[in-house]
């Protein structure tokens, strides 16, 4: 996998995170969390904190990141736990997924791709949801001016309504806008959505 400076940056963090002990689940994750169930992909997993939390409600979670400190990070807590989540360093660009999902969750990765490939992957997660199964999805979008953390070669930043609109046809649970500050007097703005399949297989229920 060829890297890239937001992989280099993210590992850089994601080193001091695992020294720091920094296990707090950030809001999108919270909001996340009470959906999921069955078995999980946390693609672009970050420390695991999610798939660490699914793992406690009793779901098996496999862990998918770019950061090899990351991934290290989840293994080792994995096998000292002794919980049911499997970390893999993964090119999350075009991983090969060979499994279905109950619940598919990609929190704060696609933007870091350009926009044909963001749009693949997110067709390639919603095809490995299961029928009844849920995707939890969070992305930058159009408003954002905060743009330190993108790689040159390529960044997608959605407009306003357009990852809700990819839900066509699913149940939509959850859909919101936030928005941060950030360095500079600039903003972050993300667009969440969490959507239920549809179809009769093991259907989420709350």
């Amino acid at each position: 996998m060829k890297p890239n400076s937001s992989i280099q940056f993210f590992d850089r963090q994601f080193q001091q995170q695992a020294r720091n002990g920094d296990c707090v689940l950030n809001p999108f994750e919270l909001t996340a969390i009470p959906y999921l169930f069955g078995r999980v992909l946390d693609y672009g997993c970050g420390m695991g904190n999610l798939a660490f939390a699914a793992a406690e409600r009793g779901s098996s979670v496999l862990a998918l990141d770019a950061s090899p400190a990351a991934i290290g990070h989840i293994q080792k807590r994995a096998a000292a736990e002794s919980r049911m989540v499997q970390g893999k360093v993964a090119d999350l660009r075009d991983y090969d997924l060979d499994e279905d999902f109950d619940s598919v969750v990609c929190i704060g990765l696609l933007m870091f791709f350009d926009c044909p490939t963001a749009l693949r992957v997110l067709s390639r997660l919603q095809d490995h949801v299961r029928e009844g199964g849920i995707a939890a999805i969070n992305v930058l979008i159009e408003g954002t001016t905060y743009l330190d953390m993108f790689d040159p070669e390529g960044h997608c930043l959605f407009a306003r309504s357009e990852l809700e609109a990819r839900f066509a046809g699913w149940s939509i649970l959850h859909s919101g806008f936030s928005e941060f500050a950030a360095p500079g007097g600039k903003t972050k703005s993300f667009a969440t959505v969490i959507a239920r399949k549809p179809g009769t297989g093991h259907a989420y229920t709350r």
